[in-house]
This record gives C-alpha cells, sequence and structure tokens, in this order.
C-alpha cells in the first residue's frame, strides 16, 4: 500500500474508534452507529480515490487536520442519528461540531505556512464543511420540530448543486476564488451549532437561520450566475466512454420519463399493463422542445422536469394517503402528518430501521428531483439533433392517443391506452389548493352560527342534572369490526357477553352508526367534530377551530355546572390549546396519573389503567360535582400489539402490574410481516378495550353514569379492506330509564353491537341532537331523528 494510502486507514480506523467510545460513554442507538460506519467508509474510500487520481505522494499536515475533522463530524452524525439529542448526548454534540469549526480556521493556514495548498486539500476541505453542515442542519430540525424542515435546505445546497452538474454541465467548472463565500460557508456552521446548542430562544434562532439561508443563496446564485455569463468561454470534451454510453443512456432517460408519466395515483392500479398506456403530455411536450427556440428548449425540458417530478411525487404521497386514509393528499395541509406518521413507522418497525427509511426516503425524493429533469434535457437535445423523426414520433402519439381516447381503448386485461394522469394530478392538486382557500371562509361562517351558544346555564343540559357522563373513545373502532370481516365474529361476540353483563349489572344499552370525517387515523378530526358539532375533515378545519370559540359538548356541560375533564393518554407533552378549546377544567395526559408501568408500543398505557385512574382520581370522591369526562381508549390504536390483559381493578396500582406483558406478546415487526396476523390482533385489540369498559361498569356501578362510548374511525386500509366506508360504531349505556327512553327515540336500537337498519348520522350531528335532547325535560323533548 502506498504510503498515503495508509492515511484514508487511518482515518476509518479512527472513526470507528470514535464510534465505539461514544457508545461506551452517551450510548448510541443502532441507527446512528449505521450513519457513522456509512459515513467512516466513503470518506475513507472517496478521499482513496482523490488521492489516486491526483498522484500525489504526500498527505500532508494540512489534510491531517481536515481528516481530523472528518472523524470528528462522522461522530457528530453518529450522536444525531443515534441519539435523543438530550443532556449529555447534546453536550457532546455540540463540543465536537464546534472542535470541528475551530479546526477549519486551522487546515488552510496551515496548507499556505507549509506550502503544502492543493487542489485534493481545497476539495476535501470543503467536502468536510459541507458534510458537517448537512448533520448540524438535521440536528436543528430535530431539535426545532418538522416546522422548521427547510432547515434542511442549508445542509443539502452543496449536494443539490453537485446534483445539478449532471444536468447542467458547465456547473462543474471552477470560478474565481471568493472570500466572501468562505465566510458565509462559515456562517452556516457557526450559526447551525449555536441554534442546536439550545442557547437561543426560538423566535432569535429561527432569525438567525433564515438569515443564514438567504446569505447561502446569494453565496450560491452568484457562483452560478458567474458560470452563466462564463461558460461561453469553455469547450467541454467528452470522453470516449461518454460518446459511447450515449445512447444507452438516452434510452434510460426516455423509459425514466415514460414511467413517471404513465404511474398511476393507486397502489391497486400499478401493473405492467400500465406501462403500456400513451400519456397525452410525452406527445406534447415532444412536439414543444422541437418547435422552440434550442435555448427556450432547455428551459421547458428543466421546468417540466421538476414539474413531473413533483407530480411523481404527488402521486406517491396520493397513493399512500388512499391506502391509509381513504382519499387524495392534500397539498396544503397534510405536511402535518410527517411528525405523527414517523411515530407510526416507528411504531411498527423500530426506530433504527424507520431512520433508515425515512433517510432512504429522503434520497429518493432528491433523486427524482434530479433524473427527471436530466432525464428531459436528455431527450430534448436528442430530439432536437432529429427533428423530423421526433415531430413524427409526437404526432404519432398525439394521434395514437386521440383514437384511444374516443374509443375507450383497454390495454388487454388492465387500464384504458390514453392517459393523461400527469395533468390530472397537477390540475387536481391547484383545484384543492383554490377548495382550501374558499373552505377558509366557508368554515369560519359556520364557526359564527351556533344554536347553543347563547343557550342559558340553567336550560342547558337540564335532563341530566346530578348524573357523571363519560365520552368514551375507542381507537380505531370502525364498522368493520362489528360485520363483514374475519374478525368482525370474535367482536360481535365480545359485544354480545357485554350486553348481557351489563344488563345483569342494571345497564341498558343502544346502539347505532356515526359516519366518521376521517379514515384510518387523525383522531383529533372526528373528537373535534363530535364535540364542536361542525364537520371537521382536514387539518386547515382543526386548526381554524382550535383558534375559534366554539361551544363544545364538554363546555356546555361546564357551563351546566358540571366538572369537565380530558382523559388523553396518548398526550405527552402540554396541550394548554386543547384545555382550553374544549374548556375543561382538567386534563390528564400520560404523565398526570401516576402510571409506573410499561409501554405497549403507541399506547403509553392500557385502556384498563386509564379507567381506574379516571375512578381514582376523579369518579370515586363523595365530595364533588358531577363529572362529565371525555376518555381516549388507545389500546386499539395502531400496531394492535403487544396487548394486555385485564387484572383485577384492585390490583392495578401504579400499573407495574403489566410490566411482563409486552413481552408476552408479538412484537409489530413480526405482526407485520403477515397481514392475515395484523387483522386478527386489530380485532383482539378492539375486544380488549370493550372488555376493559365493560369490566369497568360491572365492577364500579352507577346508577347516575351515562356513558356514550363510539369509534373514531375505521381502521387501516389494510385492515379494513376496499370500500369499507367511514362508519363507526356508537353506543349509548345507562341505568335511568328516562335516558334510555330518549336515546331509544332517536332510532337507536338495543344492544353494543348496533342491529341491520340501525340510523347512520354523520358524527357533526350529534352534539346538536345531545344538547336539544337532554337540555330540555325528557318528556318535552322532540324527536331528532
Amino acid at each position: 500500500m502506498p504510503k498515503v494510502q495508509r492515511w484514508p486507514c487511518a482515518g476509518l480506523i479512527a472513526s470507528l474508534l470514535a464510534l465505539v467510545l461514544l457508545d461506551l460513554r452517551v450510548g448510541i442507538a443502532g441507527a446512528g452507529l449505521v450513519v457513522g460506519v456509512v459515513l467512516a467508509i466513503g470518506v475513507a474510500v472517496l478521499l482513496g480515490a482523490g488521492l489516486a487520481r491526483s498522484g500525489t505522494s504526500r498527505f500532508g499536515p494540512a489534510n491531517a487536520v481536515t481528516l481530523g475533522r472528518s472523524v470528528l463530524t462522522v461522530a457528530v452524525a453518529a450522536l444525531a442519528f443515534g441519539t435523543d439529542l438530550a443532556a449529555t448526548a447534546l453536550v457532546v454534540l455540540v463540543g465536537l461540531a464546534s472542535l470541528a469549526l475551530v479546526l477549519d480556521l486551522v487546515d488552510g493556514r496551515v496548507a499556505r505556512r507549509t506550502g503544502t495548498v492543493s487542489a485534493l486539500g481545497a476539495r476535501f476541505d470543503m467536502e468536510v464543511d459541507a458534510l458537517l453542515v448537512l448533520v448540524m442542519s438535521v440536528v436543528v430540525v430535530r431539535s426545532l420540530g418538522w416546522s422548521a424542515a427547510w432547515v434542511l435546505l442549508i445542509g443539502s445546497a452543496r449536494y443539490l448543486l453537485l446534483l445539478a452538474t449532471a444536468v447542467v454541465p458547465w456547473l462543474r467548472e471552477p470560478t474565481p476564488v471568493r472570500r466572501w463565500a468562505k465566510v458565509v460557508a462559515a456562517v452556516q456552521g457557526v450559526v447551525l451549532t449555536v441554534v442546536a446548542a439550545g442557547v437561543l430562544p426560538r423566535p432569535v434562532a429561527l432569525t438567525s437561520l433564515v438569515v443564514a439561508l438567504a446569505l447561502l443563496v446569494e453565496s450560491f446564485a452568484w457562483q452560478v450566475r458567474w458560470l452563466a455569463r462564463h461558460r461561453s468561454d469553455r469547450r467541454t470534451v467528452r470522453p470516449r466512454h461518454a460518446v459511447a454510453l450515449a445512447p444507452a443512456a438516452t434510452a434510460v432517460a426516455a423509459v425514466l420519463v415514460w414511467v413517471a408519466l404513465v404511474l398511476p395515483d393507486r397502489v391497486g392500479d400499478l401493473s405492467g399493463a400500465g406501462l403500456l398506456r400513451v400519456p397525452l403530455e410525452g406527445a406534447l411536450l415532444l412536439g414543444l422542445v422541437v418547435l422552440v427556440s434550442s435555448r427556450a428548449s432547455t428551459v421547458v425540458a428543466v421546468g417540466a422536469g421538476l414539474v413531473i417530478a413533483v407530480v411523481v411525487l404527488l402521486k406517491v404521497l396520493d397513493a399512500v394517503f388512499f391506502s391509509v386514509f381513504d382519499r387524495p393528499f392534500d397539498l396544503l395541509n397534510d405536511g402535518y402528518y410527517l411528525g405523527p406518521g414517523f411515530g407510526v413507522v416507528v411504531d411498527s418497525i423500530g426506530r433504527t430501521a424507520a431512520v433508515v427509511a425515512v433517510v432512504g426516503l429522503a434520497l429518493g425524493v432528491v433523486a427524482i428531483l434530479v433524473a427527471l429533469p436530466w432525464s428531459l434535457v436528455r431527450l430534448t437535445r436528442a430530439a432536437r439533433g432529429r427533428r423530423g423523426l421526433a415531430l413524427g414520433v409526437a404526432a404519432g402519439m398525439a394521434l395514437l392517443w386521440a383514437g384511444a381516447a374516443l374509443t375507450g381503448a383497454r390495454v388487454p386485461g388492465g387500464p384504458e391506452v390514453a392517459t393523461a394522469s400527469t395533468a390530472t394530478l397537477a390540475y387536481g392538486q391547484v383545484t384543492r389548493l383554490r377548495a382550501d382557500l374558499a373552505d377558509r371562509k366557508e368554515f369560519a361562517r359556520e364557526l359564527a352560527r351556533d344554536a347553543y351558544a347563547d343557550v342559558a346555564p340553567e336550560r342547558l343540559l337540564s335532563a341530566l342534572r346530578g348524573k357523571d357522563v363519560l365520552l368514551v373513545f375507542v381507537e380505531s373502532y370502525g364498522r368493520v369490526a362489528v360485520e363483514g370481516s374475519t374478525f368482525s365474529p370474535a367482536v360481535g361476540a365480545a359485544l354480545d357477553n357485554g350486553t348481557r353483563s351489563l344488563a345483569d349489572a342494571g345497564y341498558a344499552t343502544r346502539s347505532a352508526y356515526l359516519t366518521s370525517p376521517t379514515f384510518g387515523g387523525a383522531s383529533w378530526l372526528a373528537h373535534s367534530t363530535l364535540q364542536s358539532g361542525l364537520w371537521v375533515d382536514s387539518q386547515q378545519r382543526y386548526d381554524q377551530l382550535l383558534s375559534a370559540r366554539r361551544l363544545t359538548l364538554s363546555s356546555s356541560f361546564a357551563r351546566a355546572g358540571w366538572r369537565t375533564v380530558l382523559d388523553v393518554p396518548a398526550v405527552t407533552k402540554p396541550w394548554p390549546q386543547g384545555t382550553r378549546f374544549y374548556g375543561v377544567d382538567r386534563l390528564y395526559g400520560a404523565h398526570d396519573v401516576g402510571y409506573r408501568g410499561p409501554e405497549f408500543s403507541y399506547a403509553t398505557m392500557p385502556d384498563q389503567y386509564v379507567l381506574a385512574a379516571l375512578h381514582r382520581r376523579e369518579l370515586a370522591r363523595t365530595d364533588r360535582r358531577p363529572v362529565m369526562a371525555e376518555v381516549d381508549l388507545v389500546s386499539s390504536h395502531h400496531p394492535w400489539t403487544p396487548l394486555p390483559r385485564l387484572v383485577d381493578w384492585d390490583a392495578v396500582g401504579d400499573g407495574s402490574v403489566f410490566d411482563p406483558m409486552p413481552a408476552e406478546g408479538l412484537s409489530p415487526e413480526d405482526a407485520f410481516r403477515d397481514p392475515d396476523q395484523v387483522r386478527s390482533l386489530y380485532g383482539r385489540s378492539i375486544v380488549y378495550s370493550w372488555q376493559a369498559l365493560v369490566s369497568y361498569l360491572q365492577h364500579f356501578p352507577d346508577p347516575d353514569l351515562v356513558v356514550v362510548a363510539l369509534g373514531d374511525h375505521q381502521p387501516h386500509r389494510y385492515v379494513s379492506g376496499p370500500d369499507a366506508g367511514r362508519e363507526v360504531p356508537v353506543s349509548v349505556i345507562a341505568q335511568d330509564p328516562a335516558v334510555v327512553r330518549a336515546v331509544t327515540r332517536w332510532g337507536w336500537r338495543p344492544g353494543l353491537r348496533p342491529a341491520a337498519g340501525t340510523p347512520v348520522w354523520r358524527m357533526d350531528r350529534f352534539r346538536d341532537t345531545f344538547l336539544e335532547t337532554f337540555s330540555t325535560p325528557i318528556d318535552e323533548g322532540r324527536n331528532p331523528s
């Protein structure tokens, strides 16, 4: 091995030792170790290749300093991806990053003083700087949250420009040395490190990041502008291998564009036959780039490539949202799901695999944004070289498309031949954006209309005076749980047994269906719809609702004299906006009920403990007002495993009795290898939630208790199947005959399992119906059905 090549090996060994020491001192999760090892190997390989190309025989002290900085950067990356960025881990990360920044001031001076300045050293220094900035931008986003995801532009700027050279070759050329560019590069690292340290107030941190990004944009813009002005001064000689590979590259480009244009937006529509469709957009683009000027054709190709790339990403998102939520992706509002979606992936496949998946997804997005513009530029150059043939192909595609569209011709065993899915989806997104903006105004008008806003407290809910009322949401409890599925017989049997057990304890039950505003997730949309009496079917409406003053079921009870409670075990952080909007006296989150037991994947505690803690803290007291509580049971939340078991109510204690139970069930990673097993586990989770609620009512019978128990939405598509709809069961459980008679007048049928032919209401109807029924004496109530 040449002596100079020993340095990359030394750097690799030093990086691996640093990872081992950090793991012993701080503790690094598997994802962090994977990222660290991959980066360490990558630095060694690329540095070794650079040394071989340069033909140098001396590494030099300046490069040794830069190599040390690369070791520090690998360590920072491992901490960024493999720790929770709290306490010791954050201190160590910031310390290592700061040392790397300080050494950045050293290697250049060492190179100049020792006369070892080289193009390789400058490139090595620049790439280590870029890598550190990328890693620190990830740290900042993790610290500030997904709302600051734009900070990743700072970290990825260098790599986006590098990828752009594949489309615009003249961007590869060197530019004059500009001292200001070095200052801007240093500012990025310093600002990101200071913000990551958490020493700045959030507004100051965000302002600093905006300024840093603006400086970076200016620096890169100057570089691109200078290269654009001077590109005519140079002629790039294409290597022989590039000439030989040109036809293959053009063919690959054509395939990429064709696939992008015919790609469907539903997973079920993916098939090999779909590739035989004829995209109208392809014919139009081919004709356009041939007919316009040379410079305009490049602009059209790059612009169209970016648009098609964005549409491809939207198609993928549509496919995901149709599969999970039974609706297309909403560009304006659905960015909110990035954070919760990552949490669901972690629950399903584990944190390490989830981080690797997210990194791979990010790389895939960048690849699409680069590959499609490159492909269209490549095809444009090929088409302009043979204009007659290109125009003939464009005309032939257009005629074939028109004929297929008029006749409705289909690929044998597949979809229609004619497609314009890219243009259709783009138009649909623009239409949805306009509809979302118009919906803001419409929803504002709906918010202003409320027939119960000014009802006097003494008239409100007068028929329920002296009663405790529980509004119990059973997570993912949809109609599919009780009919038409492989697991519905088991759930139905549990509900029938529960009906009989409750009847023995003196309770009557009445049930029906409600149509939820959401599907597969976003439970908060269903909760707010039921409570507010408004149709909250988007994140936009939810945010708008929470910022308004709207009478909810909880605040109605509070106005009428009840003590009101939100019992939400999924809430792990302060949620003052929820307490304020729902108008409750007390919110019990995951950390407010004294639970000392284990988590069950998403569920922070078993449903049995949720009910026991509520009873102990609120309902068991004798010197109190009547209580109205919304209670969320989350044991039936995705991924539905592992599940707890019921224990004796007197043994619940602080929840430590549940400690051995998570190990008794399947892990999500194992369960999700078998779709049938996932569906079975979902059914078992619903059975457990209902058994916990029925057992609670038996163990703590109360003649003055009224329970409204319902689902929030159907489970994900891979459990509920196609065309499941959005209906969820709802039941009222009470001992008071007057309450039961009132609900019977709604048309609701006896039992916990809704019978065939029972009414189906939209969920936003429930609040007004409930208030209308119980805000006047039962005997004088009107039939709301």
